[in-house]
């Protein structure tokens, strides 16, 4: 898993470096998603790089009933990862990152229950590896990683060191 943590930490260097005005300019966060993802895709060829994307296959992705998530909606507030990295005709899923700005105030939940969701294990389309990026204008200021339906502090401890000597961790 830190082999594909290293190329999410080469895409957000990429990025930082390549995405100044849309950060001063505090353009939001579908705007950033968006760049992110265009940074992935030259880090992990042979897998298709999604925003919003809300399908398995033929298959709406939705999370079972019961769960925190709303599932029942279209506004892009239940299953619509910001970025995917996986395999759109198959159900093989690498990837799920929810992208935060620092400057938005609200709770993290929901993003953080969605990650949960989607690494669960118990599901047939589990994603292998989540993360949570609360980007700012000039550096990741958090990052949680989420396995097996729940976060890995090993994984997030070793990613915010990564982040910090790419020079993207929080100051």
């Amino acid at each position: 898993m830190q082999a594909e943590l290293n190329k999410l930490v080469s895409a957000l260097e990429a990025f930082y470096r390549q995405e100044k005005f849309l950060l001063e300019k505090d353009a939001g966060e579908r705007a950033l998603t968006h760049r992110l993802a265009v940074q992935l895709e030259t880090q992990f060829p042979g897998w298709q790089v999604d925003c919003d994307y809300n399908r398995l296959g033929e298959r709406t992705l939705l999370l079972p009933h019961g769960t925190i998530v709303s599932t029942d909606d279209t506004l892009g507030k239940s299953v619509y990862p910001d970025v995917l990295v996986h395999q759109r005709g198959i159900p093989i899923n690498l990837l799920a990152i929810e992208v935060r700005k620092a400057s938005n105030h609200q709770p993290l939940e929901h993003d953080q229950h969605k990650l949960r969701a989607m690494t669960d294990p118990h599901l047939w389309f589990a994603y292998r590896i989540g993360v949570l990026l609360i980007l700012g204008r000039n550096n990741v200021s958090a990052a949680e990683v989420y396995v097996g339906g729940a976060i890995e502090p090993a994984l997030t401890a070793w990613l915010a060191g990564r982040l910090k000597e790419a020079g993207l961790g929080a100051r």
